[in-house]
């Protein structure tokens, strides 16, 4: 069974990530392979125009698994070396293949997303809670570091203020609060919070899907581009 549940809804494809027991961590290759198939063949297929990206049962994403933390296992295992090339082979595979992706994707934050859960949401365009979302940086609480790009998503999510006191202190973020820092587009109550991420991503598949996909590939270059860069580069789009 996949970790990534997919269901289609016109051109609006919802990907539920599927192991409530665990609350969702993201512990194993199977997951990380799982990301990257699935953004590989959204990329493929224009019939898709936007993701929806939310969890099953309680939380949105627990994020890694402690037990193997504390026992030196999976990504934690071996010397230094091996666990830094376990983490460019495991779970740094997520945080690529989505910021590869072309077209939008809005997380439905149902619950929890803690540490790299909360990586997991900052990842994505758009994120969209329900009045039971938290969200917390919490890896230093147990003496490690986001090491799945957290360090990198985050202050351009929240700024870069924000983000230290997220990530020094590992505190909880509860709903309210994330919406005020731009942690959050939209709160809603948590029986609505599937409906209305998927209203917003139809509002966004019923436009040109050429056109949103060029529009997402200026505001992920915008991020690294000089104004002269990017100008040229929408220059070139504006024509196409």
């Amino acid at each position: 069974m996949s970790f990534l549940e997919r269901q289609r809804i016109g051109h609006v494809l919802l990907l539920t990530m599927s192991s409530p027991d665990t609350r969702n961590a993201l512990t194993s290759d199977d997951q990380f392979a799982d990301f990257e198939d699935t953004c590989r063949e959204i990329n493929n297929d224009m019939s898709v125009r936007a993701v929806v990206l939310t969890g099953a049962g309680s939380a949105f994403c627990a994020g890694g698994n402690v037990k193997d933390m504390r026992d030196r296992k999976g990504l934690f295992a071996g010397d230094p070396f091996d666990q830094a090339d376990a983490y460019r082979k495991g779970i740094q595979r997520i945080p690529r293949a989505i910021y590869a992706l072309n077209v939008p994707v809005i997380a439905a934050v149902n619950g929890p997303a803690v540490g790299a859960g909360c990586d997991l949401a900052t990842m994505c365009d758009i994120r969209i809670g329900s009045s039971k979302a938290m969200f917390a940086e919490s890896f230093v609480k147990l003496g490690i570091i986001p090491g799945d790009g957290g360090a990198w998503f985050l202050p351009r999510t929240v700024g870069y203020s924000n983000a230290c006191k997220m990530a020094f202190s590992g505190d909880p973020v509860q709903a309210e609060e994330a919406l005020s820092m731009g942690l959050m587009s939209e709160m809603v109550e948590p029986d609505a919070l599937l409906d209305r991420a998927l209203e917003l991503a139809q509002s966004i598949a019923s436009n040109p899907p050429h056109a949103v996909r060029l529009t997402k590939q200026l505001m992920r270059g915008s991020e690294k581009s000089s104004l002269d860069e990017l100008l040229d580069k929408s220059a070139t789009f504006q024509a196409v």
